[in-house]
């Protein structure tokens, strides 16, 4: 029986495990790589500016060692002497594209031009009177120039840096990183232009660093979406890595629904559709061979699967919790098709029904066992629940509570095939019983072995002298009927006297007795 059929809401809640079980590792896999590309991102920014501070002091340490070297010169006469010494600087001095002296904030002499061009300097173009990043230059009006300026009372040396060589750094320093130049307001990026304008927005991985010694700082980072260029660039193999997992995850989560959780729901699907149906075997009067009673015993009928036996699904019941609401289930469908023909038994008429260790752990079974009971007038049947022994009852406080308040209802106990059970001895022992019911292995081995038939005769003495009453199931055949009879058996069950047979079929037999 493979119990898998189970409704659409079902399936979609197994379909969506599945696939919540699939994606959560992708999930959990992508979230991981995301972080990993961001810190790597991050480590990669503080690097980049790291190294942009390293290169644009360098080369502020060749234009402060000029500077220094000029100054000395400044309020001199801008003779060959003078301007050989400026151009020396700009030879001698790596990054030094020219270098100026002034006088009184008045610049009278360059390496470019010697002393044919003068102007004014204004100090507060100089962020902290020392660097000024301007956008343009006389000699180069499309290229940036970066000025150091070193001041003693009214003499300044000037060195400056071609911004060629500032883009040329931010371009190799930032290979995989924006990276901005900031000088007071005006910053240079590495297409070449200063800027005036706001600074622009970092989304990713932005990190600012300032010189320690120089008055500038370089901005790194990286646009949005980044981290998710760096992810496919740099991850593919870890990203079909984490797929694959969440496929076998899908794939592992859905075989274990199917082997586990996929019967525990079908049975829960076949109570609330009602599919538990009651059929009943006939039990009779050992003297007389009069029906004395019936044993309840269920059977799924199943949608597509037709009549299970419960061989197949019992234990699993057991094993699932639901045998408790499936024996009340049972109970209630009983009492509401066999009361309508309560007319045709004998006044105390039988009905058993099997009961295991679960149904013992609270008092709940009182009240079921009050409920079937209320269907029927007074002593019109007595209830017999059978204790089966596929699991241990224990004999704690609460079942012994459960036995005497069943017994004061009316309700006897049975102990279900007496003989091959480990506990039915202890059951004797520690509960109140008033049946015991013979294994069909030993009515079986009636004529046949000798052994079984002098274990039978025990179970019958042992029965006579505890004044318990015994039933024998399994009798199929004359002979046997005869023996147990003979040896005073109460009652007598089995296919000698009628199959189980479904509630309309079983009433046809019962009226014709």
């Amino acid at each position: 029986m493979p119990l898998t059929v189970n409704g659409k809401q079902k399936r979609a809640t197994r379909s969506l495990i599945t696939a919540l079980s699939g994606l959560l590792p992708i999930a959990l896999g992508v979230v991981i790589l995301h972080w990993q590309a961001e810190r790597s991102l991050q480590e990669n920014t503080a690097l980049t500016a790291q190294e942009a501070v390293r290169q644009f002091d360098l080369m502020l340490d060749n234009t402060a060692l000029a500077a220094q070297a000029l100054l000395p010169l400044a309020g001199q006469p801008c003779d060959n002497a003078t301007q050989l010494a400026l151009r020396e600087q700009v030879t001698r001095r790596p990054f030094v594209r020219a270098t100026t002296l002034s006088w009184q904030r008045n610049i009278y002499c360059t390496s470019l031009f010697g002393g044919e061009q003068a102007s004014d300097v204004n100090p507060s173009d100089y962020v902290e009177g020392t660097l000024w990043l301007m956008k343009s230059n006389p000699v180069t009006p499309d290229t940036a120039l970066l000025v150091y300026r070193l001041v003693d009372a009214d003499k300044a040396a000037f060195a400056s840096i071609d911004g060629y060589q500032l883009t040329n750094a931010l371009r190799l320093i930032s290979r995989y990183t924006q990276l901005i130049l900031q000088v007071g307001p005006h910053w240079l990026g590495a297409d070449g232009n200063v800027r005036n304008l706001p600074m622009p927005t970092f989304a990713v991985a932005h990190h600012q660093l300032a010189s320690a010694r120089y008055p500038y700082s370089v901005d790194a980072g990286m646009p949005e979406g980044e981290v998710w260029r760096y992810m496919r660039d740099r991850y593919p193999a870890l990203f079909s890595l984490v797929v694959f997992f969440g496929v076998l995850a899908g794939v592992f989560a859905h075989w274990l629904q199917k082997r586990s959780s996929a019967p525990t729901h079908e049975l829960q699907r076949a109570l609330e559709a009602n599919e538990f149906i009651a059929y009943f075997q006939p039990v009779v009067r050992g003297d007389t061979r009069q029906w004395a009673g019936c044993e309840v015993l269920m059977r799924w009928q199943h949608p597509k699967e037709g009549l299970v036996s419960p061989d197949l699904f019992i234990p699993l019941a057991e094993h699932c919790g639901l045998i408790v609401p499936m024996t009340r289930a049972l109970l209630r469908q009983t009492a509401a098709r066999l009361a309508p023909y309560a007319g045709c038994f004998d006044p105390g008429f039988h009905i058993g029904v099997n009961i295991t260790a679960q149904h013992c752990h609270d008092l709940a079974l009182v009240d079921d066992c009050r409920e079937f009971l209320a269907a029927f007038a007074p002593g019109q049947v007595t209830l017999v629940l059978e204790l089966t022994e596929r699991e241990l009852i224990e004999p704690t406080d609460i079942t012994r509570q459960l036995f005497v308040a069943l017994h004061q209802l009316g309700v006897m106990i049975a102990i279900d095939d007496f003989g091959t059970g480990h506990s039915s001895l202890g059951y004797l022992r520690n509960f109140n019983v008033d049946y015991l019911k013979i294994d069909q292995s030993f009515v079986a081995m009636i004529g046949a072995d000798a052994l079984s038939s002098h274990i039978l005769d025990s179970i019958i003495e042992l029965s006579g002298k505890l004044d318990l009453g015994v039933v024998a199931e399994g009798v199929e055949t004359v002979e046997q009927c005869d023996y147990l009879a003979a040896q005073g058996v109460d009652f007598l069950q089995g296919y000698l006297f009628g199959k189980p047979l479904p509630i309309d079929e079983f009433i046809k037999c019962l009226v014709s007795h």
